[in-house]
């Protein structure tokens, strides 16, 4: 197959960081996606509906002339969020959900939760006004191994599950084989999980063999060749638990080059040329729309979309570094051939 033409895909989890980064943030996922589930965690974090209100109209203000796109926002989970909030979130019609990040454990993560028990009354609220609850999804006791994050995070999962059934959670950038299996056995239909480009096309070989390669550190940091193996079968098997989030990070270079490396890797610039690789690889590129089209926006309840997206078999060098403020910064993929492009 030389093109391949999809309904305009969703983003259902994606970083655009805020300022003038958003100059190049906004139009790289403006051109390859129709909406896109915004993070809330900046500095300060998105807590409010004024918030909110004024980070929309920031990235509404950088989309380019031309293009269609429409940012879902979410609100950041503290311990201080109320019921009330979480009415007026739902009341707005432009609140998508609320991410849980365990406080500690990626980037900008300082506010968030350190016991679940301490936020029952805004879960209960959430599902009550069914706003979906989005799971950064690794446990942040200090004593665990950073590999085994996610696995370790996925009893508190099931007890949240119990505990709120009626509650749609979605298991963001999922990076193991227990993860797939959690997702997949779960008995609920109420339950997700969003998958990255590059934990598909990347495993722990790739960022430390032959020395240690900072522009592949991420949070969940990218797992053994069994799990990344795990998450391509459930990426291209069609199950619709599993959808498209890039969680696409950028950082300057200047961040990420040092003793203390920032965790994230950039990929919205070709997030839809890299995925169309691995489906091809795997044999099943006519899979690629429900995955990347369908299966986020059913789970959120919103319309497909109308708009079209057309990739070509054309081998294009992605740049060694973009612009990003008065930095760089360096994508996923830099000065490496790329089999597929949006056209």
């Amino acid at each position: 197959m030389q093109k391949i033409t999809l309904i305009k895909p969703d983003d259902a989890h994606l970083h655009l960081r805020d300022g003038t980064y958003l100059q190049t943030t906004v139009p790289h996922a403006a051109k390859q996606f129709a909406r896109a589930v915004i993070m809330p965690n900046l500095k300060p974090p998105v807590v409010t509906m004024s918030q909110v209100l004024a980070y929309r109209e920031r990235i509404i203000a950088a989309i380019p002339r031309g293009l269609s796109f429409q940012p879902l926002m979410t609100l950041y989970l503290t311990d201080a969020m109320t019921p009330q909030i979480v009415a007026e979130a739902k009341a707005s019609g432009i609140v998508i959900g609320v991410k849980l990040y365990p406080a500690g454990v990626t980037t900008h993560s300082e506010a968030g939760v350190n016991r679940l028990e301490q936020v029952y009354p805004a879960l209960e609220a959430m599902q009550e006004q069914d706003l979906p609850l989005l799971i950064h999804g690794e446990s942040n006791d200090a004593q665990v191994d950073i590999f085994d994050r996610e696995k370790y995070f996925l009893e508190q999962l099931q007890q949240l599950i119990e505990r709120f059934p009626g509650l749609r959670v979605v298991l963001e950038h999922i990076t193991t084989e227990e993860a797939v299996r959690f997702v997949t056995m779960a008995s609920t239909s109420k339950l997700a999980a969003t998958i990255t480009a590059h934990h598909l096309l990347l495993n722990r070989n790739d960022l430390l063999s032959g020395g240690i390669k900072p522009h592949y550190y991420c949070l969940p940091v990218l797992k053994r060749q069994r799990h990344q193996l795990a998450l391509i079968a459930a990426a291209t098997s069609g199950n619709p638990r599993f959808f498209l989030g890039t969680d696409s990070a950028p950082h300057a270079k200047s961040t990420k080059e040092n003793a203390c490396g920032c965790a994230g890797i950039y990929s919205a610039h070709a997030a839809l040329e890299f995925y169309a690789q691995v489906f091809e690889r795997a044999g099943v590129l006519d899979r690629l729309q429900g995955f990347a089209s369908h299966f986020a926006a059913d789970f959120y309840g919103l319309s497909h979309n109308s708009e079209t997206v057309t990739l070509i078999k054309k081998p294009w060098r992605v740049p060694n570094t973009l612009p990003f403020g008065e930095d760089v910064l360096v994508p996923l993929g830099a000065g490496e051939m790329v089999q597929w492009q949006v056209v």
